[in-house]
Parts: C-alpha cells; sequence; structure tokens
C-alpha cells in the first residue's frame, strides 16, 4: 500500500500522541494475529515510553504526520496485536510497512528502546500472517526472487539493456504511463541507472595478493546489487586494501548476505543466504571478512541472531558475525601505509552522507570521515538532518515510493545546500536514490564511495581533469 501525502502538510513539529482509530472489538477473523514463534517481544515493548523523542529523527512520521507512523505509534500497535486488542488487518500493517527501518529512533531513545528489534520481528509475523493483495504478492514475488540473485538479475538486465539502447526508455518516461499503471514499478524503473559492462560477470579473481609486505588476509562480500549496478566500488575497494598490506580473497561462491530479504521479513529466504554466505567464506584463514555496503554489513554483524534457532549454524554464525568489519571501519582502525596525493589542484569541498544502518546500526560515523581527511585537501562539510533517511531504506523506495521520493528530495537539497563539489556516499541504496534525486533537481554532482576517492588518491587520478 502506497501512503499519499502532500509534502507542503508534513508536520513541522510533534503533535499530540493520538493514535488512527482502530476499533479493538473488530472481530479478529478478518485478520490473523501474530503467532507465536517470536512475536515481538512485550518485555521490550515496555520499556518504551512514549516520551515522542524519537518523533523528530523518524523519517515516515516526518512526512507522513501521523502518530502510527512514528516508532512510539507502531509499538502502540505491537502491544495490542500481541495482546488480541488490535487486528493484523490491512489497517494495521500499513503502519508497519510505512517503516523505513533506518533505526533513527534507536539512537536517538533515551530509554534504550531496542525498536530494531521489534520491527524485525514484526515484519517476520506480516509475512507469515497477513494475506496481501495480488498485485503485492506480484511485486514482492518479482523482488525477493531476482535481487538477491546475482545470475537471475543479470538475465533481467540483458532485455533491460536493450531498452535503454534503443530508446524505449526516454520514451516511456516521456508519455507517463507507467506511474498511472503501477507507481511501484514506475519507482523501479526510475532508478535504473546506465547498466556498465562489468554488470554480466564478476571480473576480479579469487586471491589477489598485498602490493609489498602483508599484513591481514581479508575476504570480501561483493554485495549482490552492488557488483551489478555499481561494480568499480568493489574494484576500487580491492586495489585499496591490496595497496595497504592486504591480501583480499573473493570466494566466487558467494551470493546475497540476505540484507534486503532480512529487512524486509522473509525469515526462511534470510536464513538460507546467511548459510550460503557463511559457507562461501568457511575455511578461509581469514583475519577479517569486510563489506563496503552498509546496509549489508550490518547484517552480517546480525548473523549470530538470524540463526539463532539453528543448532548447526547458531556458533558458526556468531563466530563469522565477529569477524566481519566495514572496510572503512576496518581502514580506520589498522591504519592507512600507502602515500596519498591530492584530488584536485585547489582544496575539495566535499559532504559525507550517513548511510543508515552505518550510522544507526553499526555506530560508524566518525572513521569514514577520518579517513577521508587523510587525503589531502579534502575540505568535508556537514550537512542539515545528517541522520535523516535518503528515503532508499532497501526497497522502500519501491514499495513506498511516495514516501522515499519525499526523504529523496529532502536529502539532496540538504546535501547540495553544503556548496560541496563531491558527494561522498558507502552505500549502493544510498547511491541510487541520490543520483536519481540529484537529476530530478537539475543538479550535477559526483557521487562517489569512499573507496573509489582513496583509490584515485593512492592512484593519482584527479577529479578536475
Amino acid at each position: 500500500m502506497t501512503t499519499q501525502f502532500d509534502p507542503s502538510a508534513a508536520p513541522t513539529a510533534a503533535p499530540s500522541a493520538s493514535f488512527t482509530a482502530i476499533n479493538p472489538n473488530q472481530a479478529l477473523n478478518e485478520a490473523v494475529s501474530f503467532d507465536a514463534h517470536h512475536p515481538p517481544d512485550p518485555k521490550i515493548i515496555d520499556t518504551c515510553v512514549h516520551c515522542g523523542f524519537c518523533l523528530s529523527t523518524c523519517p515516515s512520521y516526518r512526512v507522513i504526520g501521523k502518530e502510527t507512523d512514528s516508532p512510539r505509534g507502531r509499538i502502540y500497535l505491537m502491544d495490542g496485536v500481541n495482546e488480541g486488542q488490535i487486528p493484523l488487518s490491512p489497517a494495521t500493517v500499513q503502519h508497519f510497512d510505512s517503516c523505513l527501518g533506518c533505526l533513527a529512533c534507536v539512537t536517538t531513545c533515551p530509554s534504550g528502546v531496542q525498536y530494531d528489534k521489534l520491527i524485525e520481528a514484526t515484519r517476520q509475523q506480516v509475512e507469515r500472517n497477513h494475506p496481501r493483495s495480488l498485485p503485492e504478492k506480484l511485486l514482492r514475488r518479482l523482488i525477493f526472487s531476482t535481487f538477491p540473485y546475482p545470475d537471475r538479475l543479470r538475465l533481467l538486465l540483458r532485455p533491460l539493456g536493450l531498452y535503454q539502447k534503443v530508446g524505449l526508455q526516454k520514451l516511456v518516461r516521456s508519455l507517463g504511463i507507467l506511474p498511472q499503471l503501477s507507481p511501484q514499478l514506475a519507482a523501479m524503473e526510475s532508478m535504473l541507472p546506465p547498466i556498465p559492462p562489468q554488470a554480466f560477470q564478476d571480473t576480479l579473481p579469487e586471491v589477489v595478493p598485498a602490493v609489498g609486505e602483508k599484513r591481514y588476509r581479508v575476504g570480501l562480500l561483493l554485495g549482490c546489487v552492488q557488483r551489478l549496478f555499481n561494480p568499480e566500488v568493489n574494484e576500487a575497494t580491492v586495489r585499496v586494501l591490496t595497496a595497504n598490506g592486504c591480501e583480499v580473497v573473493i570466494p566466487q561462491s558467494q551470493g546475497c548476505c540476505g540484507a534486503l530479504t532480512h529487512h524486509q521479513g522473509q525469515e526462511q529466504q534470510s536464513q538460507a543466504l546467511a548459510r550460503q554466505t557463511i559457507a562461501s567464506f568457511a575455511d578461509r584463514d581469514l583475519d577479517f571478512i569486510l563489506i563496503n555496503a552498509s546496509g549489508c554489513g550490518h547484517t552480517l554483524k546480525e548473523y549470530g541472531s538470524i540463526l539463532q534457532d539453528d543448532p548447526n549454524y547458531r556458533e558458526v554464525a556468531q563466530a563469522f558475525a565477529a569477524k566481519v568489519r566495514d572496510v572503512q571501519e576496518f581502514l580506520a582502525d589498522v591504519g592507512l601505509t600507502t602515500k596519498l596525493s591530492p584530488l584536485q589542484e585547489q582544496p575539495l569541498s566535499m559532504v559525507y552522507q550517513d548511510a543508515c544502518h552505518m550510522l544507526h546500526g553499526q555506530k560508524i560515523s566518525l572513521q569514514p570521515r577520518q579517513l577521508l581527511k587523510q587525503i589531502p585537501g579534502v575540505q568535508l562539510r556537514e550537512p542539515l538532518d545528517a541522520a535523516l533517511c535518503c528515503g532508499s531504506a532497501g526497497v522502500y523506495n519501491i514499495l513506498q515510493p511516495d514516501v522515499a521520493a519525499e526523504l529523496g528530495r529532502q536529502k539532496v537539497q540538504n546535501l547540495t545546500n553544503t556548496g560541496a563539489s563531491v558527494i561522498a556516499s558507502a552505500n549502493i541504496g544510498c547511491f541510487v536514490q541520490i543520483t536519481k534525486h540529484l537529476e530530478l533537481q537539475g543538479k550535477s554532482l559526483p557521487v562517489l564511495h569512499p573507496m573509489q576517492l582513496l583509490d584515485y588518491s593512492i592512484r593519482g587520478i584527479r577529479l578536475d581533469r
């Protein structure tokens, strides 16, 4: 269900606590309730004191302006469903679906409410127990049967590449028919970037030796979407790591880590993808397992929780997760050992965009900035509302395109208002979302991963040439 809103009517201050009217006496046979398999934990629910600190940092609440589309409002609904007072109906589920899962409320909450655990459990319950409409089912089936599987997605990219080359994309967009047929499919099509030739095969070897003395042996996860739509990031990451004394192992059998499905409550599929990822990196004698996409990194670090009910994988998953590091987190910790060159003759103004699952999920904020500041001539600027989600949130900008579009507009406006000439972004979803809204606002500004910027600096590639 897509939430409609008027951006000019978005709240500027927190309204009083008032919940959307849901009749507690509504017959529960209209919709099932939560089942007994890991429902939202009442103990965690009870830690919420409904203070309202989460409201100003919740992106969906700031756009939609309804209490039930805020963290504390959703917690109220979770409690009601748990207690059998509120049905798991379409009216209830739409408020769970409107959550971006950005975890800003977890950072803000003075009571330490683990909202991330609550929304994760709730989404799994929704996917098991809530009968979605046929269009919703078909769209989700398309997403979850293609996006997490690079080889399947490559098959889809071939006709899409032809669609771009022969001019059909320009024609379809000019006619404006697709948004009328399906806003979700229109949102998906609007984010389709130019498809690079490298998208159709993985070109990186299984082992890349360190340059000079080997300091570490690390594994690298390529990401299922990133390796197709922005493969330059992985290539740059390998060059940066090897230049700083790392031998890089890239298992050819690796696939999706399960982040995309995990964030949308696809429990069994996420568990299967987690097991596959663990098996791909097993027996490799690795010091660390690195990832350069923040959404993936957060999920990888949660493998112990994702596989907590699997006696064969529980301890293995915990050991795997203990080795996972975001590549920026890792490099900031072990230190750069190679020389960095200026990216242009004059000082370079740059703004770093905090990806939600890095900032709020992994608590990584200073490390990327510390690395970028080591590039000679870089001047970092901070945007307004830096901690506010850009609206990508995995596949949220496909499933909830209206709210995502408003958040994307705000994010790009805040980033460009800094006057920076380069945007640094460390997540593929953010990259696609920001690039799209830069184009919509008629602004031309490079969006580069910090690993690309470090790679250019190491190789002496100038941005002003």
